[in-house]
């Protein structure tokens, strides 16, 4: 892998051009994931609804869970607009992930 700057814009390109509809497509290809030669594996796709789009960042590591540091140098790079907040993950895991939520109030339904 080249340097993080260069792989992060790989990863947003990719995203942009292939982002996932929702609900139904969930899945995911080789082109929105990076693995660094310190053994970080990054996921980043952008999902999108008729009325939202969610930025998601997902780090994984065999041997420990990812740093703060290592996480924040990737998102600083991916997530564009709204801040990246974590989502809970399980006791014991190896996985951070991140997400980043756009809403369009104009065009959701309104609240009866």
């Amino acid at each position: 892998m080249t340097d993080i700057a260069t792989e992060a814009a790989r990863l947003r390109v990719a995203a942009e051009a292939g982002p996932l509809r929702l609900p139904i497509n969930r899945k995911v290809d080789e082109s929105h994931h990076a693995i660094t030669p310190e053994g970080l594996s990054v996921w980043y796709t952008i999902q999108v609804s008729p009325h939202s789009r969610i930025q998601e960042v997902v780090f994984e590591r065999v041997d420990r869970l990812p740093s703060e540091e290592e996480c924040q140098k990737w998102l600083d790079l991916l997530i564009v607009g709204p801040p990246a907040i974590e989502a809970p993950g399980f006791p014991g895991a190896m996985t951070r992930r991140f997400e980043a939520f756009e809403r369009n109030p104009e065009l959701e339904a309104p609240i009866a």
